[in-house]
């Protein structure tokens, strides 16, 4: 149970599973994001910013971003902060969290939730606009892939047998 605050443990899990799963074939080209919750949030935070262009998005819901400040300013994967609107002390963390990232940055505030989103359609919400931000982000990485491939000479796009 301690370990929920080890941020540092937390986000050194995470960056070794994201290479372990981009050593698969087929895996290594596919747009990767991350989402964190509560102190899983500084822990998706804090490995994104080791990982650098790596991490597509970055989505914390109900999240501790203050439990990252050395990574903050590091971020630069676009980061979706999603925060209960009455769970104000979160709020004010992440407002604050917000001023010391040079990333694309966002908030939503989730009328009339707490902390868990436990109220009515809350995690619905929190649900649609993750995957709104991950679809945003994804496509646009798509493109700009497709589009440096694009700019190369037929040699080196192609991939002969040997």
């Amino acid at each position: 149970m301690s370990n929920r605050f080890d941020i540092d443990l937390l986000s050194n899990r995470l960056i070794r599973a994201v290479e372990w799963a981009r050593d698969f074939e087929g895996v290594s080209d596919v747009p990767i994001a991350l989402f964190g919750a509560s102190t899983g949030a500084a822990a998706a935070i804090t490995a994104a910013a080791k990982l650098g262009n790596l991490i597509t998005a970055v989505v914390s819901r109900g999240g501790r971003p203050d439990l990252a400040p050395s990574a903050l300013p590091k971020l630069r994967s676009p980061t979706l902060l999603i925060v209960g609107a009455k769970d104000t002390e979160v709020e004010g963390l992440n407002r604050a969290a917000m001023q010391k990232m040079t990333c694309e940055n966002q908030i939503s505030i989730i009328p009339g939730a707490t902390h868990l989103f436990e109220e009515g359609r809350s995690l619905e919400v929190v649900a649609g606009l993750a995957a709104g931000w991950f679809l945003r982000y994804f496509t646009l990485a798509t493109h700009d892939r497709a589009r440096a491939e694009r700019g190369k000479s037929p040699s080196e796009g192609a991939q002969h047998p040997s």
